[in-house]
């Protein structure tokens, strides 16, 4: 009975007549619902987003050594973000280099230079303190990004005016030019 032809048992069911017999029903039902895992589930489960426009050019797919240099470069960036001197780059051991080195060619021994203390740094002493501290050292905060928001926002008002008279002597001058050329013609 090895012919590949599907037969039915005494219980009704059918069977397909292979190297293995599998009921009919029973491997529908395993198709259905390995569909339903493959497909269905993937994209209830994780949806997909809409496609990209036709402009957008796909990169392409990185590497598994690709892969990990950028890990590994997050995670360097992610551990450096926790030390407490962060450097312009977010390059803590550079940045201490630097620093080393310029101390070394400036005096050769290493003096004692106090810093004035960061913001981050005066407000983690006030929040340590209380709110009797915290509360003055908000208001500094606040007040010099008032000004800085201030003086940015008139830095940049003067501009937009200087260039809105820029653009009104232009067109004076194209009008005083345009009469000029009309009074030059003859009528």
């Amino acid at each position: 009975m090895n012919d590949g032809c599907v037969y039915v048992n005494p219980d009704g069911i059918l069977f397909l007549n292979g190297d293995f017999e599998v009921p009919m029903k029973l491997k529908v039902v395993f198709q259905k619902a390995r569909d339903y895992i493959r497909y269905d589930l993937k994209e209830i489960a994780f949806p997909s987003s809409l496609p990209d426009p036709p402009h957008i050019k796909k990169r392409r797919k990185l590497t598994w050594i690709e892969r990990y240099y950028v890990i590994r470069e997050a995670c360097r960036l992610y551990a450096a973000s926790w030390v407490r001197d962060i450097g312009p780059e977010l390059r803590p051991n550079d940045y201490k280099q630097a620093e080393e080195d310029k101390d070394n060619q400036d005096g050769g021994g290493h003096e004692n230079k106090r810093k004035e203390p960061s913001t981050l740094e005066d407000l983690a002493v006030a929040a340590r303190g209380g709110m009797e501290t915290l509360r003055p050292a908000l208001q500094r905060l606040y007040m010099t990004r008032t000004s800085a928001y201030t003086d940015a926002l008139k830095s940049f008002i003067e501009g937009y005016q200087e260039g809105i008279q820029n653009v009104m002597e232009k067109n004076i001058e194209r009008e005083s030019e345009k009469d000029g050329k009309d009074s030059e013609k003859p009528t």
